[in-house]
């Protein structure tokens, strides 16, 4: 079981935030090594840190896989770029974000690529959309189910997108 989140808040070659969203998970969906699972509500919220940036469109896709989670990274910065995302600064608006938030009960403090991912359970707009696509994770490294993790982000703003 692999959770990765999905956000974006630029459009990208005529595609709104959502569209670009859906589109991408479709392109999982034509990866070879990649089964889709589940795949979450949209949910929209507010830029954190906050800024003049417009709100982001997020959601969580469950897979399975054979990939190692460094083969996976690659395939989803692949596809980052080819959905226009440009590296900038730090939290900078973006076509396209994908962020593995968990494989398995794999933990892992690689500063290439954290598992589980090391904010995801300080953000409603992670955990909301993995509560529709696996409500009964229990994140590896804190042992706290995700009813917990939900109760201490419960101030976030968040809404769902009626699609």
């Amino acid at each position: 079981m692999v959770l990765i989140a999905v956000g974006a808040n630029l459009p990208c070659n005529g595609r709104d935030a959502l569209a670009t969203c859906k589109a991408v998970v479709e392109a999982l969906r034509g990866q070879p090594a990649i089964q889709v699972e589940a795949v979450s509500h949209w949910y929209e919220s507010a830029p954190i840190p906050p800024s003049g940036q417009p709100p982001y469109v997020n959601g969580a896709v469950r897979i399975s896989t054979t990939l190692a989670p460094e083969d996976l990274l690659k395939i989803l910065q692949k596809l980052e770029h080819d959905f226009g995302r440009e590296r900038s600064v730090p939290n900078a608006a973006r076509t396209l974000d994908l962020d593995i938030i968990a494989v398995g009960d794999t933990c892992q403090d690689d500063p290439h690529l954290m598992l589980p991912h090391p904010r995801a359970h300080e953000r409603a707009f992670v955990l909301l959309p993995v509560r529709d696509v696996m409500p009964d994770w229990v994140h590896p490294a804190m042992g706290l189910p995700l009813n917990t993790l939900l109760t201490n982000v419960a101030g976030q703003e968040i809404s769902q997108i009626q699609e």
